[in-house]
């Protein structure tokens, strides 16, 4: 095994496409391993294009961009970070010799909510909640009828929350149609329609697929909000018997995934009650709650994702109690200020992360606070009291 030096003809290149927050962070570990960086996204100065050492910024879904890329900087790995790219384009670049991580096929069933959903409860008959796909309004009101009120409206491609809605009745549908196609990542002109499950709780279970097998950190608990991630921490209790049923729904949409060359990190969401386990969704790439790991494990789920893509050893993965919640931004702003890091780390065992966002347009995501405790409630206590002392301002 042999890594080259960045920017001379030995390097060992990653191309990212998409460069948000865990994109940066993805960014740094491989740096730090020595790997030459190049970082892609739609707009200007994305988090992870400000470390990288180049970057590029175009329309993803567009093949032909990202192909142009790829032919010019050769690169050993073709990392995608969003949902919205030309998964086609990818799937034909590994038919030509390319390495997509973790695999073409996982990057293009998983963007679509329609591709993970048949996968994981029609090809490998696990456990979900009752679900129907709608490409009109007319659709959708015959799959809310199937599954029941309440329900779940989301776009079969969206991230973040956007489009998503719960409808009580009949007469909400027509607005959260509309709001799905509006607000939807990808344009595919269908939504999934959820049936409710009465859940105790739900969790993020990230599921590392390396050299060696399949390797699973402690459950993650968290806290979503119309979809969006808002706080999570680890790790949450589990009955064992819940516990070995998650990690056997993890590893069986893994390995379907992954085949025998697929490298990567997932984030497997799950609903649980008692001992009873539902699938729920799938990311091909390290999760938005698992940014608590930066402080509650030995080796983040960023150092995780590099450390498979690249085959190095992956031991035991200790954990300690660690919460994590989100920054947020609210308004329109190019030129955003931060206050209140001051008294956010002024506790013992308290961190912030600033992603660097170059604006805030309505509702975003800016940063994390980051706490450890001797129990996860006072880990969570300690990251929700620094989040509230961050206040994004207008520049």
């Amino acid at each position: 095994m042999k890594f080259g030096t960045p920017l001379k003809p030995s390097a060992t290149k990653l191309l990212l496409l998409g460069s948000g927050e865990l994109g940066r962070e993805v960014a740094i570990e491989a740096m730090r391993l020595g790997i030459e960086v190049i970082a892609c996204d739609r707009y200007e100065n994305a988090p992870a294009t400000q470390v990288a050492h180049r970057s590029y910024t175009f329309n993803m879904r567009d093949g032909k961009n990202i192909r142009k890329i790829v032919q010019k900087e050769r690169p050993d790995f073709i990392v995608p970070e969003i949902e919205a790219i030309a998964t086609d384009e990818l799937v034909k670049l590994e038919k030509e010799g390319w390495r997509v991580i973790p695999t073409a096929r996982a990057v293009r069933l998983t963007m679509d909510r329609q591709g993970i959903r048949q996968l994981a409860a029609e090809t490998l008959k696990l456990p979900t909640s009752p679900y129907r796909f709608a490409g009109s309004l007319k659709e959708l009101e015959a799959g809310a009828k199937a599954v029941g009120f309440p329900c779940f409206i989301k776009p079969t491609m969206s991230s973040s929350g956007h489009g998503q809605s719960m409808v009580k009745n009949e007469a909400g549908l027509k607005k959260a149609w509309e709001y799905a196609m509006k607000a939807a990542r990808g344009k595919t002109g269908k939504v999934i329609v959820e049936g409710k499950i009465n859940f105790d709780y739900e969790i993020t279970l990230l599921t590392v697929r390396h050299a060696r097998g399949i390797s699973f950190c402690a459950p993650v608990g968290h806290i979503q909000i119309d979809g969006d991630y808002r706080e999570s921490w680890q790790p949450h209790p589990m009955t064992k018997p819940a516990l070995r049923k998650a990690q056997g729904i993890a590893r069986e949409v893994v390995n379907n995934l992954c085949g025998k060359k697929g490298r990567g990190i997932f984030g497997v969401e799950l609903f649980v009650k008692g001992d009873k386990v539902w699938f729920s969704e799938l990311s091909p790439r390290p999760h938005d709650t698992g940014m608590v790991t930066m402080v509650s494990q030995t080796m983040s789920e960023m150092e995780l994702h590099v450390r498979a893509i690249l085959d190095l050893p992956i031991p035991s993965i200790p954990c300690r109690a660690g919460a994590s919640v989100a920054i947020l931004a609210n308004g329109n702003t190019k030129n955003p200020s931060y206050t209140g890091l001051d008294k956010a780390l002024a506790q013992q065992g308290t961190w912030v992360r600033i992603f660097g966002k170059p604006e805030v347009v309505g509702h975003r995501r800016m940063g994390v606070a980051l706490a450890i405790g001797k129990t996860v409630a006072e880990a969570r206590k300690k990251a929700m009291a620094a989040a509230k002392r961050v206040r994004v301002i207008r520049g």
